[in-house]
């Protein structure tokens, strides 16, 4: 089973988003050396500890510098964009960097209402998406001598694309298209189950792709110890409480009491949203990977990990590949 990385390219408090860019093509680099298939990035705007809201042109920046790993949006939120633009962009990027390119696909603004406003200025509120994707399958496939419009660069690249999704809509719409399909469970996992079994009991096979891909989403925060590892994911717990009352900032230190800092009716709704996860020492790790690998079956996982300190981020990662070998090798 494949496993990659989800990288929203953080900002932790203490540093800037130039640091944040460092340390994603920093974190790449491990990635690639450890065996990691893809390396994806997230479009989120007006979030002061998410730097990769130019979300193609820092995944540019990860694929000259890196070599073999794949590289890919996980994902664009395309109604932001006309998809002539998003065709044209990681045309540009598979043209430079070969098949090595991925493209995912979303819905939602990546921000809030206002950023919805700012994104999608002059555009009605209609939901287009089945046709915008349509649109972008058009620009990116062989070119149709008929089309006014062709994407140069673009035409004929045949980028991979995914559709990503939180709710039963992806899973449809993905089954429908007959294309990969990633479930966002690492913070929205409440439709999980309902969505795997729509996507793989409608798929209808296409030309790209004749079975069903599921790639499933986890929280990994691996450390020497169990404690250590809590201990650092007080970090997106305070993030995500944060997030959810309005006032999102960088990544924030780690604390000793996360129930201190955010309440522990606000921790309690926080772990319910991040509860695909895999947090604690290597062994406990490997168990609870193990257990959501046996419990969902997915195709491929994309792992995420949000943690202050750069060293303790690749050492986490670190433990997740080393796990999801052994289990492949048990397998």
């Amino acid at each position: 089973m494949k496993y990659s990385i989800l990288d929203l390219c953080p900002v932790p408090e203490g540093s800037t988003a130039a640091d944040a860019m460092r340390n994603t093509a920093d974190l790449a680099q491990h990635a690639e050396r450890l065996g990691y298939y893809r390396y994806w990035m997230a479009e989120h705007h007006n979030m002061p500890g998410i730097a990769s809201a130019a979300t193609s042109v820092l995944l540019g920046h990860v694929a000259g510098k890196t070599k073999t790993i794949r590289v890919g949006a996980g994902g664009i939120m395309l109604p932001n964009h006309a998809p002539l633009s998003i065709a044209e962009q990681f045309g540009t990027l598979a043209t430079l960097y070969g098949d090595r390119i991925d493209l995912g696909l979303g819905r939602a603004p990546g921000g809030d209402h206002a950023v919805w406003h700012a994104m999608r200025r002059g555009r009605t509120g209609e939901d287009n998406f089945p046709a915008e994707v349509t649109e972008l399958m058009g620009y990116l496939d062989d070119a149709d001598p008929r089309a006014q419009v062709q994407a140069h660069p673009g035409q004929g690249t045949k980028v991979p694309l995914w559709i990503l999704g939180s709710s039963l809509y992806g899973a449809q719409l993905a089954a429908h298209f007959g294309l990969p399909y990633a479930f966002a469970s690492h913070f929205a996992p409440d439709a999980l189950e309902d969505a795997i079994h729509i996507y793989r009991r409608d798929f209808k096979p296409s030309d790209t792709l004749a079975a069903p891909k599921f790639m499933l989403a986890v929280n990994v925060i691996g450390a020497d110890t169990d404690v250590e590892a809590q201990y650092l994911r007080t970090s997106v717990q305070q993030a995500f409480a944060r997030l959810r009352s309005g006032k999102p900032g960088k990544l924030p230190h780690p604390v000793k009491d996360i129930d201190a800092e955010i309440g522990s009716a606000m921790r309690r709704g926080v772990d319910q949203a991040l509860r695909i996860n895999a947090t604690g020492s290597p062994e406990t790790v490997r168990r609870q990977l193990e257990a959501i690998v046996a419990k969902y079956q997915p195709d491929e996982l994309i792992l995420t990990g949000q943690i202050h300190d750069q060293a303790a981020r690749k050492r986490s990662f670190t433990i997740a590949a080393d796990a999801l070998n052994t289990i492949a090798v048990a397998a």
